[in-house]
């Protein structure tokens, strides 16, 4: 890294920020051409299926119960996104949306309520910042995620954005990415703890090997893996993968994918059901025979760009007054929303939103907070609906805390069990059959009242929520995760849940454990009950993931020691009441009539 020292005379704000993206994302003519498609569609000169496909490869997703509107995903791979880009959004939000934007888990922004007709508008003017819809959505390579902590962590071996960056250019618009089986889905990270690259069709850890005296760059690569009504934990190709076969790789994947996924079952044409059927020896021996093929056949037309030129670390000068005296609320923020990087004297911080969703003077305030705190110059989109603004100096960490309390963006917890994950539910999806948006929001409301985020025991600990099984919320990985569907107690229906407990994304990645069927208004008492059972067992250096685990493994041993102890425990809280001693055990959160299930056409949400 580069470090420049700023005078008086850099500090005004101009139209031109200090840093630049490294790539320019868009094509303008795409929102040209979505819009005369749009007009033939509605000519009636495009079938349905066709448009559909075409909408979604587009980055237009279906909203819930019409075909007037849609939702735009838009694309920030490996999570980047600059200060021009969030204001943009901030003004695409307010013409076109509903005034607010939602972070997603797969570090996609997306703009809800878009009328069909304005899509192309919203593409025509995302172009002008360099962001792209584009694959965002339908049958091909979606957004390339990557850690926001890649590039800053103490345990990383070296920095994998460039390579997360470099494969999402190769495969944007490629044409063997057009038509796949299902969605196909890229993980970098940068470590062991940080990412989820055993959940995703490849994932990637950076490593080093030394060969005849010096350094050889590559990665970890896992295959197989994903989250959905079925989910599977991803398996190791092979001890070390070289960064040059690094695309012949992934190609290779892409290819077998192509060739032999199940394009006639919609509910088993993901990747994950391909390895499973197959046997992970016989896939993996396929794929190192394909990487063969593409490495003699491709070698001389295939080439993965990467961009490892380092990023120029910029420190803003404040010209407002010191902070005098430490703001109220700012060593438990700093506690629980602030990450020490392994560069000295900096900090990422991580701004907490409830259930991804950030509104537009938010945005414009994100932008500004950006340029004046972060030495980067720009933000990462995190993996559990946040924003993690990267390289704020230890002495700009109490002003910047003030700038958040003025805008509302200082939620504390981001780095907690508090934080809970929420997928859009029933507020827009076709599938959805709870309303986990709202949900994941009550659950971080009533946390943070508690004051749990400032429970050591809990901090490793993850909530996370689904409106149905697909696992857009990632229940599946979650200390206690649950997913949407529907209970009936007499002739009255109501929300519920199904809870699984002792999921993990790290190096030990497994799926949870179902346990039982819980009640919506009983979904906030049954954790605190766990919680509580914790406390009453726990050793004396115990965490609330740890108990659980070994609790799902057989290996507790106090007097809560098996699922069924839990379940037991929390058997008085599952009972339904008579609808009319409580009528709104029967409504969803956000509704105030009885519930009922009604669903839509999928087009997979994640």
């Amino acid at each position: 890294m580069n470090f420049i020292v700023l005078t008086i005379s850099d500090l005004t704000h101009t139209s031109v920020d200090p840093v630049s993206p490294k790539i320019n994302w868009a094509r303008v003519d795409e929102a040209d051409n979505f819009a005369e498609t749009v007009k033939l569609y509605r000519q009636g000169k495009y079938d349905e299926d066709s448009f559909r496909r075409f909408r979604l490869q587009h980055g237009a997703y279906g909203t819930r119960m019409t075909s007037d509107y849609a939702m735009v995903r838009v694309k920030l791979p490996a999570g980047e996104i600059y200060p021009k880009q969030f204001e943009k959004l901030s003004k695409l939000s307010e013409q076109y949306s509903i005034g607010s934007a939602h972070f997603s888990t797969r570090e996609n922004i997306q703009l809800h309520w878009v009328i069909l007709e304005d899509v192309s508008e919203i593409f025509r003017s995302l172009a002008e910042v360099g962001l792209t819809s584009r694959e965002a959505c339908g049958n091909s390579v979606r957004n390339v995620m990557c850690s926001p902590l890649s590039g800053v962590c103490s345990d990383e071996k070296f920095d994998s954005t460039p390579y997360a960056l470099a494969t999402a250019k190769f495969f944007l618009r490629n044409p063997m990415a057009q038509s796949l089986p299902r969605k196909f889905k890229f993980n970098f990270t940068c470590c062991e703890k940080h990412g989820m690259v055993r959940m995703v069709d490849v994932g990637l850890i950076p490593e080093i090997r030394q060969v005849d005296g010096s350094e050889q760059k590559g990665f970890k690569i896992f295959l197989g893996g994903g989250l959905g009504n079925k989910s599977f934990v991803g398996h190791q190709l092979e001890d070390f993968t070289p960064e040059e076969d690094l695309l012949y790789t992934s190609i290779a994947v892409m290819r077998i994918f192509d060739r032999l996924g199940d394009r006639k079952n919609l509910a088993r044409n993901r990747m994950r059901y391909l390895v499973n059927d197959m046997g992970w020896e016989k896939f993996q021996n396929l794929v190192l025979k394909e990487r063969a093929i593409v490495k003699a056949t491709q070698s001389v037309i295939v080439k993965l760009n990467v961009d490892e030129t380092p990023n120029e670390i910029r420190r803003p000068i404040s010209v407002s007054d010191d902070i005098a005296s430490v703001p109220d609320g700012f060593a438990r923020w700093q506690k629980t929303n602030v990450e020490k990087q392994s560069q000295d004297g900096f900090n990422s911080v991580f701004i907490g939103l409830e259930s991804g969703d950030i509104t537009a003077n938010q945005l414009r305030s994100v932008a500004e907070i950006i340029r004046d705190y972060s030495a980067e110059g720009f933000a990462r989109n995190g993996f559990s609906q946040n924003i993690v603004i990267r390289y704020v100096h230890d002495d700009d960490l109490k002003s910047m805390y003030s700038k958040l309390l003025e805008s509302g963006l200082a939620k504390t917890g981001s780095l907690t069990m508090a934080s809970a994950v929420g997928c859009s539910g029933t507020t827009s999806c076709n599938l959805a059959l709870t309303n986990s948006h709202r949900l994941a929001k009550e659950v971080q409301r009533k946390f943070l009242e508690l004051k749990l985020d400032e429970d050591d025991d809990l901090r490793d600990s993850t909530v996370k929520i689904s409106g149905c099984p697909n696992s857009c919320g990632q229940h599946e990985i979650a200390t206690i995760g649950f997913y949407g569907g529907g209970g009936r107690h007499e002739d009255n229906m109501f929300p519920n849940y199904t809870m699984s407990i002792g999921g993990r994304f790290d190096q030990g990645s497994m799926l949870g454990h179902h346990t039982a069927r819980v009640p919506v208004k009983r979904v906030i008492p049954v954790i605190l009950k766990i919680i509580e059972l914790f406390k009453e067992n726990k050793q004396s250096d115990d965490t609330l993931a740890k108990w659980i685990d070994r609790i799902v493994h057989g290996n507790e041993s106090s007097k809560v020691s098996s699922v069924e102890d839990i379940k037991k425990e929390i058997s008085s809280l599952l009972i339904p009441p008579k609808v009319e001693d409580e009528p709104e055990f029967y409504m969803d959160y956000g509704s105030d009539t009885n519930y009922h299930t009604i669903t839509g056409k999928g087009e997979c949400a994640a």
